[in-house]
């Protein structure tokens, strides 16, 4: 859609409510910290983590109260570059690490003070100078467009703006701090037609409605509203959504999923291990942006509601449990009960998968059928990540332990990159991708340790000689300089997946052709060396690359390979497993049994989800256990430990014969129960099943 007709389908009176709380919210700023304070105001009133009972601080203001305003949520309390930490220890910006905290507060005051005064005189340049306010873009800008709304337009992301400035037509600055991109988007709004007569704050709603540059990055999230949902009377009454763990405090303090679990094993020391997924959890809940979309679930089988995110995370110290707060409008026309239990529905969080989320959220007729609408599936995550790499390398490899869906995204980002669904089910998507792999348009190879240059771009090979007498030697176009003649002709992606990249002698294979591999050396002529033909790698050609990091580590590649490709992690995805045999939580038992692995290997050798998986479903029965556990898992771990046995008790505990040091073999109907004592015992069930 073009800026002008998403301007004709904008309706400006829905936001009109918005906009004027918005512009409240700027002149609550605007009174409340007057610009002739700044020169002597005291930390008490910037910081977060100080003041007392409701007084309210500027950073409280700017992030948690003035949300209509444009949002800064997200993310921890970093963004306000001097914060006091639960711990009393006061957290500083880079610039201002070694200072004292008075001293860091006045070098920060002063910088906010320069701003100021800067863009009064609209010396606009001398922003760019100010060290300290840019480990804080996102506050600073929205500082200077309260206080200066008519030179800033309320969007503080650097991402986000980014993103307009090159749907407006203009090229963004590179390294450019959010307030010169915010400038330079301001000046493209207002040379574009479509939106003359729009307010800034107009701009911003209509920008974000209609071109959105988080659509493709939301994760759907299933979240229990407490046990039983005893809470969701609240939740739907007062508009959000509440979640415990009160014990850690504030979420926006905590930086890293690493630093919360720290903090959730100090205060759940009876719960170790498990943390760790808590605290990820957690981290997704604190971040999640208006737009985002969540499902509230009563058990394995009631859909509650459905609701879509409205403003930023806040912890709120005035109730008496479940402080975590994201608010949230929701859709309870969407509540129905399943069909098939989720059993991955048990613990608090869980991600719903786009197919599932597709047909929660189609609009229920009066008897509760489903209507024929049928939303549009977003491109999961994964594969944009895959997709952003490939944009900027030109060619990708995704890393990870074995098991992990690493051949399989891959296939579904060329599906994605032809113009087909990548959420298919599972027998259309296996149609789907045998078509793909029959055009000329996507090929798969799997590298080992004899393929070599003659296979890859071009080689004599011996051949039949016409009268059947022998073999002669013939030169013989290989796999990707076809793939590359083919695309010459198009304008169409073609796409070159190498399953198994590391297993070949990479600068062998691709010789010469490594360096017309850099974007910006696609369509340069080479001569061949074997048949002094010219040849060149067309800029649509795509490469994806899996690799195990068990087999060898990325670090082992060659560095002028390593320099041209992008490298996409993809890890283990307890999410993707969700679900239970028995008394035994899989994705809480893959967690437990990686993070063992991790303690005692290293992260390379931990297994991936597809272990746990049968016909693309999570385990379900006793028997899809034991020969997952017996056959697939147990191998690996002592092809891992070969000739050490301790190592293996210490992955596998009690499972391990004490006497023969051999991996205990337990009957099909107890293996479950088993798992779970070793693995998942004292695990919390976060809701009423």
């Amino acid at each position: 859609m073009d800026i002008q007709a998403a301007v004709a389908e904008f309706d400006r009176s829905a936001y009109s409510e918005r906009l004027a709380t918005g512009e409240g919210q700027r002149q609550q700023i605007v009174e409340h910290f007057p610009l002739d304070e700044w020169p002597s105001m005291p930390l008490e009133r910037y910081a977060l983590g100080v003041g007392q009972g409701s007084e309210m601080t500027y950073c409280r203001l700017l992030e948690f109260v003035a949300t209509e305003f444009g949002s800064i949520s997200g993310g921890s309390a970093g963004k306000h570059m001097l914060y006091r930490h639960k711990s009393g220890e006061w957290r500083l910006a880079p610039p201002l690490m070694g200072l004292g905290v008075d001293e860091a507060w006045q070098r920060l005051r002063g910088e906010f003070v320069t701003a100021f005064k800067a863009v009064e005189r609209q010396a606009f340049a001398e922003l760019d100078d100010l060290e300290i306010l840019t480990s804080g873009q996102a506050l600073a800008t929205k500082s200077l467009t309260a206080y200066y709304p008519q030179h800033f337009l309320p969007i503080y992301s650097s991402t986000h703006l980014r993103k307009f400035i090159a749907l407006l037509g203009g090229t963004p600055e590179r390294n450019a701090p959010a307030w010169r991109s915010n400038r330079q988007l301001r000046e493209l709004v207002r040379k574009e037609p479509a939106l003359e007569g729009m307010s800034s704050s107009e701009v911003m709603r209509f920008l974000y409605a209609s071109f959105d540059p988080r659509e493709q990055k939301r994760v759907v999230w299933k979240i229990a509203p407490g046990p039983g949902a005893r809470l969701w009377e609240e939740c739907r009454t007062h508009k959000y959504i509440r979640v415990g763990w009160d014990e850690v405090g504030d979420l926006t303090q905590y930086t890293s999923d690493t630093e919360l679990k720290h903090a959730l094993d100090t205060e759940l020391p009876d719960r170790p291990g498990g943390n760790l997924t808590k605290a990820r959890n957690l981290v997704a809940f604190r971040d999640l942006e208006p737009g985002d979309r969540i499902v509230a679930n009563q058990g394995k089988s009631h859909v509650l509601a459905v609701g879509t995110v409205s403003g930023g995370y806040y912890f709120d110290e005035d109730l008496t449990e479940y402080r975590h707060v994201v608010p949230v409008d929701w859709d309870t026309s969407l509540a129905q009960d399943l069909a098939e239990p989720q059993n991955g529905w048990v613990p608090t969080f869980a991600k719903v998968p786009e197919q599932l989320f597709a047909q929660l959220a189609r609009p229920r007729t009066v008897s509760g059928a489903t209507s024929e609408f049928d939303p549009a599936v977003e491109i999961p995550a994964a594969i944009t990540r895959v997709q952003d790499a490939l944009a900027r390398k030109g060619q990708v490899i995704l890393y990870g332990p074995p098991g992990t869906g690493k051949t399989r995204l891959a296939l579904q980002t060329a599906l994605a990159a032809t113009g087909k669904s990548a959420t298919l089910g599972n027998r259309a998507e296996s149609q789907a991708i045998s078509h793909m792999l029959g055009s000329d348009k996507v090929q798969l190879v799997t590298f080992h340790p004899s393929y070599g240059y003659e296979d890859f771009v071009e080689g004599y090979k011996p051949v039949d000689t016409p009268n059947g007498h022998g073999l002669r030697l013939q030169l013989t176009d290989g796999l990707f300089h076809n793939l590359c003649t083919a695309a010459a002709d198009s304008d169409d992606t073609f796409l070159l997946i190498i399953d198994e990249i590391n297993r070949g002698d990479l600068p062998r294979i691709f010789g010469e052709l490594v360096t017309l591999l850099e974007t910006d050396k696609r369509g340069i002529t080479l001569r061949l060396p074997i048949s002094k033909r010219t040849f060149t790698v067309p800029p649509n050609v795509r490469i994806i690359g899996t690799m195990n990091t068990a087999d060898r580590s990325v670090s082992h590649l060659d560095a002028a390979i390593r320099r041209r490709f992008a490298f996409v992690e993809i890890g283990p995805d307890p999410d993707a497993v969700s679900g239970s045999v028995g008394p035994l939580d899989l994705a809480s038992f893959l967690t437990f049994l990686n993070t063992r692995i991790a303690d005692h290997l290293d992260p390379d050798h931990q297994i991936g989800h597809a272990y746990l998986l049968s016909n693309s479903e999570p385990l379900a029965t006793d028997e899809e256990l034991a020969a997952a556990f017996y056959h697939d898992i147990v191998p690996l771990l002592e092809d891992y430990c070969v000739g050490r046995v301790e190592l293996l008790r210490e992955l596998l505990g009690d499972l391990i014969d004490q006497d023969t040091g051999r991996p205990a073999q337990i009957a099909v109907a107890d293996l479950a129960a088993a798992l779970a004592a070793e693995f998942t015992a004292g695990l919390d069930r976060d809701m009423d099943a």
